[in-house]
């Protein structure tokens, strides 16, 4: 069963030990990339498809998982939530992916399944712009989809290659600020609430990411989402200054069943934006 974790739910990640944590400092890419911060948001298991393929990223080794790629097909990249592998995805109950029209492209993050390295906010920022290079696409056929948390990589993922055919934010996260001082162990990466927040303005600034990104962009949320809660997508949208923008609030189910209580209108939404880019890039 698919399950998006998130602190509260769990404490400070059991699997990952705080006392070497001055040792890796040095390696950092940011402050967030602390254990006491990153591992208050990550929760890898080793859950993996037996066909997922390595990809090098900058330090470490990911897993991806996608069939032939079609290429007069668009390609959607998918970021999970926090709490799930790619192996919760690969199977039939998610068949419906497999029919909007797109080759589909689910990428692990560091330290989940069969991936190596450590899940860190900030290092991870680049590995889906180097899944798409390493797989031969052309950015401008692809959308990036973020769910959850992956959200702050779909974005990423558009505001460093703004010619990305489309953003989906799924049950997303519009100021990761608010997430990282209400749960993070400060105390423990001997960092303030002042250096988090620059920091996440520095990597995580979705108002000026959205701003500057004008292609589609495709809101979806659950009006009863308590992790998430619904102002998170109200201000993604806000901020977004595509001319070819939508949200899509559903009004059943949660953060972890928005897309079985919605399963219709879900994947309608995804084949409309889809056959709305290829019309567009046809013309």
């Amino acid at each position: 069963m698919r399950y998006d974790a998130y602190p509260g739910d769990a404490t400070l990640n059991g699997t990952r030990e705080l006392l070497d944590a001055e040792e890796r400092h040095d390696t950092m890419k940011s402050i967030l990339d602390h254990p006491a911060i990153s591992g208050a948001y990550f929760f890898p298991n080793s859950k993996s498809p037996r066909d997922a393929t390595m990809i090098e990223v900058d330090g470490a080794k990911i897993a991806i998982h996608c069939g032939e790629l079609d290429p007069t097909n668009l390609t959607m990249l998918h970021f999970h939530g926090n709490g799930e592998t790619i192996a919760d995805y690969v199977g039939s109950d998610f068949h419906g992916f497999n029919d909007i029209g797109v080759n589909m492209v689910w990428v692990e993050y560091r330290g989940y399944g069969r991936a190596t390295g450590e899940p860190q906010l900030v290092a991870m920022l680049g590995d889906g712009e180097r899944v798409v290079q390493a797989l031969g696409l052309s950015f401008d056929r692809v959308i990036a989809f973020g769910r959850s948390m992956g959200s702050l990589y779909a974005i990423e993922l558009a505001s460093r290659q703004p010619t990305l055919a489309a953003i989906v934010i799924e049950s997303g996260i519009a100021d990761p600020a608010e997430r990282f001082l209400t749960y993070s162990d400060l105390d423990a990466a001997g960092v303030s609430e002042a250096d988090v927040q620059a920091e996440v303005r520095r990597h995580f600034d979705h108002q000026r990411k959205l701003r500057e990104f004008r292609n589609p962009v495709l809101i979806l949320h659950a009006e009863n989402d308590h992790l998430i809660t619904l102002s998170h997508a109200k201000r993604n949208f806000a901020w977004s200054a595509s001319p070819n923008k939508k949200l899509v609030v559903f009004p059943h189910g949660d953060h972890n069943s928005i897309m079985p209580f919605n399963h219709v209108a879900y994947f309608d939404e995804l084949r409309s934006l889809v056959q709305g880019i290829e019309n567009s890039q046809a013309r």
